[in-house]
């Protein structure tokens, strides 16, 4: 089951799996697969306080940070971050605030003080991710770095090589995969748009060969819609080095997803999602709700750039972790439309082995036809 790529990184399997939760990530990994923990959502301190659990969990496993650092957003070029967040803040319009409170209070969904809010600019940009990157640097089982949104800067990618790490970096198309590999960038990911959050409009069985086909030898990890081993050993087939996957481990038991969040995604099917703007500024794939709706509706504002409409919906993300039953029907849920196959909960290392086992399953059973039509011409 080792793929060249694995055996570089000392791992069994070659299974990525990117999640928020620092539990998900050392119970991947004690799996034999690969955890990468997302740091968008943490500031510096909050990161190196994950990143320190982690590592007092994990053994001595390897694991992953991805980071974001778009290839355009708003403030491009401002590297002091306080200033940035003030220059953006300054760019708002108050409908756009004004339109998300209307919201929440429409559904109920209570306020918290200001002094409890959360930073409105996190790693959204080079200025306030950098800082993570230094704090994924300090801890020597972070093995890998990835990029979830363009080709990181050559300064991040000189420094990440020089510390010995992987760069990785995630694209949904070809001609983005190739200015990937040209940057230096050590893995491509490959996402089609059947994946969650962040993706593009093509479809995974068409990107991957094309992504494998333009970056030659640079390796590439598969992404969107995997959801089983049959869809893993698609992938390997295709000349994937392994399978990046997200949405999955939404809804295994070590997940930090509140009760009334949960079941939002157990009972939802592949056709509940939908691309949107509505909450990072750029199309993010996720359950259709009545705040995705109000978005889309005439009349109502349009969702700003990144990251300046993620600055306007913080609260919101906050508030709806804070109160998720009131929120269950304006909450942001960023997932796949593997999603139909994610109906119960499950312990992660279950979800482990059953890729592997179906993946080799798939694997023999081509095998076999393989075999069958070598014997009858024989």
């Amino acid at each position: 089951m080792q793929t060249e790529l694995a055996k570089r990184l000392g791992i069994e399997f070659p299974i990525f799996a990117f999640t928020h939760c620092r539990d998900v990530v050392v119970a991947v990994s004690k799996a034999g697969g690969f955890g990468v923990l997302g740091a968008v959502g943490f500031t510096p301190e909050q990161l190196e306080t994950e990143l320190t659990w982690i590592d007092e969990h994990i053994g001595e496993l390897p694991y992953g940070v991805d980071i974001v650092i778009p290839g355009k957003y708003e403030g491009m070029g401002e590297g002091d971050a306080e200033k940035l967040e003030q220059e953006l803040k300054d760019l708002i319009p108050e409908q756009h605030r004004k339109f998300v409170d209307d919201i929440l209070h429409d559904h109920g969904v209570p306020d918290i003080p200001d002094e409890d809010k959360m930073q409105e600019l996190l790693g959204w940009t080079e200025a306030t991710a950098g800082p993570q990157v230094q704090v994924a640097l300090s801890h020597p089982k972070v093995k890998l770095l990835a990029n979830a949104l363009g080709t990181p800067p050559p300064d991040v990618i000189d420094e990440i090589h020089e510390s010995g790490r992987l760069v990785a970096a995630l694209c949904g198309t070809a001609s983005q995969a190739t200015r990937h590999a040209n940057a230096g960038v050590d893995i491509v990911i490959a996402q089609g748009t059947e994946g969650g959050g962040h993706t593009g409009d093509v479809a995974s069985l068409v990107l991957w060969p094309e992504v494998i086909d333009a970056i030659g030898d640079t390796p590439m990890l598969a992404a969107g819609g995997i959801g089983s081993g049959r869809q893993m050993a698609a992938a390997l087939a295709l000349g994937a080095q392994g399978v990046w996957t997200g949405s999955l481990w939404l809804t295994v038991d070590e997940a930090d997803v509140p009760p009334a969040q949960m079941k939002t995604l157990l009972e939802a099917t592949s056709r509940d999602t939908v691309r949107s703007r509505s909450w990072t500024g750029k199309p993010c794939r996720m359950l259709r709700n009545e705040w995705t709706e109000a978005w889309e509706a005439e009349g109502n504002p349009k969702p700003l750039g990144m990251p300046m409409q993620f600055m306007v919906t913080s609260n919101a993300v906050q508030r709806g972790h804070l109160y998720p039953e009131q929120a269950k029907d304006v909450n942001f849920n960023p997932v796949g439309q593997i999603v139909g196959r994610m109906n119960k909960m499950r312990p992660t290392r279950e979800v482990v082995f059953d890729l592997v086992s179906e993946c080799i399953d798939a694997t023999e059973r081509l095998q076999g036809l393989m075999n069958s039509t070598t014997e009858a011409s024989a």
